[in-house]
């Protein structure tokens, strides 16, 4: 990339405007930079407050000096992940821009700290890297604990995460297998009726889990560690009994667990395994009187010795920026519905 660098603004004039040209020597990878109909370039003038204008492989930005910098950065960023053979999605350019306006606050509280970098995890198919601080503070509590509690709303890549360490710890060998859990729709998970074996039964609940692992695995190599045992499909309800060593386990959508299946499932944990227990307080189907598992073993587990808890929260999604907004809204109108209910 050629970057003939800002101009029209002499040095001293920090808040003045400026015009920035930018010209990507890929024009394959800048059609990507760019997103389907420059949405990803939108999504930054949106976000940024700037004008982005862009002609075949060239860009220009026009706004604010800080903001126009910031958005330089947020450009250089994502072209250097597709140089680095990384596909990028609206999820990466989010990511980029909560990354560069996190580093920008934190050298402005702070002018001569070091910028903050995210953590990473290097897996063979692809490199996978923290978008916001939530996720950089997941990623910490999962290399440091046993058990980690991941929760909060739609769209914060708890469970992506969750498999992407799994993942991680497998092909480094740290662990022999990985062993999937998700409640079915119904906490007591009656299963039966349905048509075909175990994982036919089971597959439909824990397709976001399949979908994360074909985006972080070959599908060949998962496939075939399906068939050898080393990645396992344990439905809750088939768990009793069982104790889990030398694994990472991962339990998904545990919201809607009840409370003796999440003691249960907690207390299957053997030498050397991993656990990650993820789900969205907000969305139990459980029946009103019944107490969710994942809240209560968050209230009794989180001050234990190798225990963590990370709670996500609208900053940390990394899907389309109306996702955030649609969890506001609905935050907005549960808290409005709580204070008619306490109201005297």
């Amino acid at each position: 990339m050629r970057d003939p660098g800002p101009n029209r603004a002499e040095p001293w004039s920090k808040n003045r405007e400026v015009h920035i040209a930018l010209e990507f020597d890929d024009n394959k990878l800048a059609l990507s930079l760019f997103g389907r109909h420059s949405e990803n370039l939108a999504l930054i003038e949106r976000r940024l407050g700037v004008s982005v204008d862009q002609r075949g492989n060239h860009v220009t930005i026009e706004g604010e000096r800080g903001a126009s910098e910031r958005a330089r950065h947020i450009l250089d960023l994502l072209y250097a992940e597709l140089k680095r053979g990384r596909e990028i999605s609206s999820g990466d350019v989010e990511g980029a821009i909560r990354q560069v306006l996190r580093q920008a606050a934190r050298q402005e509280a702070s002018p001569t700290g070091a910028q903050a970098n995210f953590t990473e995890l290097r897996l063979r198919k692809r490199l996978v890297r923290a978008r916001t601080a939530g996720q950089d503070e997941y990623l910490h509590a999962l290399k440091s604990n046993t058990l980690v509690f991941g929760t909060g709303p739609a769209g914060t890549g708890k469970t992506w995460l969750a498999v992407a360490y799994a993942v991680h710890l497998f092909e480094r060998r740290e662990v022999d297998r990985i062993v999937l859990s998700r409640p079915a729709v119904e906490a007591g998970e009656r299963l039966g009726f349905l048509p075909g074996d175990m994982r036919e039964k089971v597959d439909p609940y824990l397709r976001p889990i399949y979908d994360a692992f074909f985006d972080l695995m070959d599908r060949g190599i998962f496939e075939r560690a399906l068939q050898a045992g080393e990645i396992e499909i344990a439905p809750i309800a088939f768990m009793r009994g069982r104790t889990l060593a030398n694994a990472a386990v991962i339990l998904d959508e545990a919201q809607n667990t009840t409370s003796m299946q999440m003691k249960m499932f907690l207390t299957r944990l053997g030498e050397n395994a991993r656990m990650i227990v993820t789900g969205d307080p907000s969305q139990i189907d459980l029946p009103p009187a019944q107490i969710s598992g994942l809240n209560e073993a968050v209230g009794l587990l989180s001050s234990l010795k190798n225990v963590a808890h990370v709670a996500f929260s609208t900053a940390d999604v990394v899907r389309h920026e109306l996702v955030s907004r649609i969890v506001d809204a609905y935050d907005g109108a549960a808290h409005t519905k709580r204070n008619k209910k306490e109201k005297p």
